[in-house]
């Protein structure tokens, strides 16, 4: 192979002139970049869902207050799957600031029997705090009533919950929203039915639509039954389509709904709200929907 020969300067001043012709004029100088200099990359948008919130508050029913969880017919606020210290439930405030950090940056507004009428004034209580995250576990004692007829109707239940999201959102554009779906009220009769105690106590007056009469089995009960069914899973559709309108929202996907939970996950007082190990078990399906890297669907 014949060695190239070294170019003389009168070729560079060609070739580089045939270049600059091409090129165009405003390839070096005025106002333009030189061909070697890189452009500065344009900044990273700042995603709408942060996976790691710095602070928590959560609002909702007896489920979050953690009730029947650790002593008969009393609040567990320790052991909520929310904001409760115990390390046996991890709660999703412990599991994304830490214990120390959850202890000082976590508050807890839901309120034993509260239904989704009282979910805006929580909401209220909750953004004074200014939490990151806010996490919304409501809709059980909606449906939960002494007869179906008594149920909250869905067209009420949607506007409470629109209207607690506009609060938040008028006094926090930026908080984010977690909400957890209506557990399966008749999965919980299904299971709970098999304790001869369960029973017992749910005669006490314990979510009577759906509970009352336990081992009835007959055309009048199981069209009870399945009405308040019904009902949670519209209650779950309007906690679905609400939150979607939210860009800062985020529903679990029907998570709760869908768990298949066992004697094991409820308490052992009243068959009905959460164990220590129910609690557990929520607090996973948060935290996995909290940081998950898209929503769940």
């Amino acid at each position: 192979m014949r060695k190239r020969g070294r170019r003389t300067p009168g070729v560079l001043a060609v070739v580089a002139a045939a270049v600059l012709g091409v090129a165009g004029c405003d390839a070096v100088g005025g106002d333009s970049a030189a061909p070697s200099e890189k452009a500065n990359p344009s900044p990273k948008p700042t995603p709408l869902w942060d996976r790691s919130p710095g602070s928590v508050a959560a609002v909702g029913d007896s489920i979050t207050r953690g009730f029947d969880a650790c002593d008969v017919l009393s609040d567990c606020p320790e052991a909520s799957w929310a904001t409760g210290a115990s390390p046996e439930v991890d709660s999703l405030a412990v599991r994304l600031l830490g214990r120390t950090g959850a202890a000082r940056r976590s508050w807890n507004y839901a309120v034993t029997g509260a239904r989704m009428a009282d979910l805006p004034g929580q909401m209220a209580q909750a953004v004074r705090r200014k939490p990151q995250l806010v996490t919304v576990m409501v809709g059980a004692n909606d449906a939960c009533r002494r007869t179906p007829s008594a149920m909250t109707p869905v067209s009420a239940f949607r506007a409470d919950f629109e209207d607690s999201l506009r609060s938040l959102r008028k006094a926090l554009p930026k908080a984010q929203v977690f909400v957890a779906s209506v557990p399966n009220l008749k999965r919980l009769w299904s299971e709970g039915r098999s304790s001869p105690m369960g029973k017992q106590v749910w005669k006490l007056g314990i979510c009577p639509s759906m509970l009352g009469d336990a081992d009835a089995l007959d055309s009048a009960a199981t069209l009870r039954r399945d009405t308040v069914q019904k009902r949670v899973e519209d209650y779950n559709k309007v906690l679905k389509e609400v939150c979607a309108e939210d860009k800062r929202c985020r529903y679990d996907g029907g998570a709760v709904y869908d768990y298949r939970f066992s004697t094991a996950q409820l308490s052992r007082w009243d068959y009905f709200h959460p164990s220590v190990n129910g609690q557990a078990r929520l607090a996973e399906i948060a935290y996995r929907t909290v940081t998950a890297k898209k929503p769940l669907t």
